[in-house]
C-alpha cells in the first residue's frame, strides 16, 4: 500500500465539501502528523468533522527533530510537520496546497499533489463527474485559487 502523507488544507478542502470520502476512495489511507491533527481539531468550526474517528486516517509522530527544527524556520508547524514525516517514511506522495511548502517539499524529492490535483484524480477515476462546482464550492466556502489557474484546470478537465 502506498505511504501518503496529508497537510491540513487538502483535508480541511474535502471536510467543507462534505467529501471526505473522496480521499478514503483514492488513497485508501492517509498519514498525518500530529500538528495536523492538531490544526483540524482548532478549527472546529461548521466544517468541522473528527478525523480521529476515521480508521483509515493515522496519527503520526514525527521522529526526526532536526529536520523539523530546519523546516520550522520557514513553514507552519503542519507543513514542516507533514514535510519531515514524507521524509521519515519515506512517502509516496504529500498532499499539500501551499505554493512555500510545495516548492520545498519538491526540492527535497517528494512527489506533491494538492486539492486541485485530487479533484481531477478522482475525475479520471469516476468518483466524480466534474470538477468544476467543486472548484467553486471551495471558493466560495474560503479557498483562493487564481483564477487564470482556474481557467486552466477547467481547460485540462474539458470543463470549460
Amino acid at each position: 500500500m502506498r505511504k501518503v502523507v496529508s497537510n491540513t488544507t487538502p483535508i480541511l478542502s474535502f471536510i467543507k465539501l462534505n467529501r471526505i470520502d473522496i480521499l478514503e476512495k483514492i488513497y485508501e489511507r492517509i498519514l498525518i502528523p500530529e500538528a495536523v491533527f492538531g490544526e483540524i481539531q482548532e478549527g472546529k468550526n461548521k466544517y468541522y468533522i473528527d478525523i480521529s474517528k476515521e480508521p483509515w486516517i493515522e496519527i503520526l509522530k514525527v521522529e526526526n527533530r532536526k529536520i523539523l527544527e530546519q523546516l520550522e524556520k520557514e513553514l507552519d508547524k503542519g507543513e514542516a510537520e507533514a514535510i519531515a514525516l514524507s521524509l521519515e517514511l519515506p512517502a509516496d506522495l504529500l498532499l499539500i496546497d501551499e505554493k512555500l511548502g510545495r516548492r520545498i517539499a519538491e526540492e527535497k524529492g517528494i512527489k506533491i499533489s494538492g486539492t486541485i490535483g485530487i479533484l481531477i484524480k478522482a475525475k479520471k477515476q469516476g468518483i466524480i463527474k466534474e470538477v468544476k462546482p467543486f472548484i467553486y464550492e471551495l471558493i466560495e466556502k474560503g479557498n483562493y485559487y487564481e483564477e487564470s489557474f482556474i481557467k486552466l484546470i477547467l481547460q485540462h478537465t474539458g470543463e470549460m
